[in-house]
């Protein structure tokens, strides 16, 4: 079990970053569960990712050296997942494949940046397994 609640990441426009994640993340069974002025809220059992409109009414902007990292039940889920962000207009910051840099041996993973710079993974075989 995990001592992290959720995570959140503030997008400028959440209309269009919920029909981003909402393909992105359907390819790993994760559906968004509600949504409403400023806010979409995703994932399987419980709510575990937000998108917000920043509080502050500042812009949103991403962070430097963060990234959001989503696992995979399997490869060909990853790949599936990096597939679906790129025609989705993500951009690709590393393709699918096994990561001999990681320290837990047979990680597989890609990487893409949202159409708000937002750096995301995803994995299998990461952390959590």
């Amino acid at each position: 079990m995990t001592t992290i609640d959720h995570l959140s990441l503030g997008v400028p426009d959440v209309p269009a970053a919920q029909k981003f994640y909402a393909g992105l993340l359907s390819t790993l069974g994760i559906n968004c569960l509600a949504s409403g002025d400023g806010f979409a809220a995703f994932g399987k059992a419980r709510v575990e990712f937000l998108l917000l409109s920043p509080f502050d009414g500042g812009q949103a902007s991403a962070g430097n050296g963060a990234h959001v990292a989503f696992a995979a039940p399997d490869r060909a889920a990853v790949s599936a997942a990096h597939a679906a962000g790129l025609e989705a207009g993500a951009a690709d910051e590393g393709a699918p494949g096994v990561r001999e840099a990681y320290p837990m041996p047979g990680v597989f993973a890609a990487y893409l940046r949202d159409p708000w710079g937002n750096k995301l993974e995803i994995v299998n075989g990461g952390f959590s397994a």
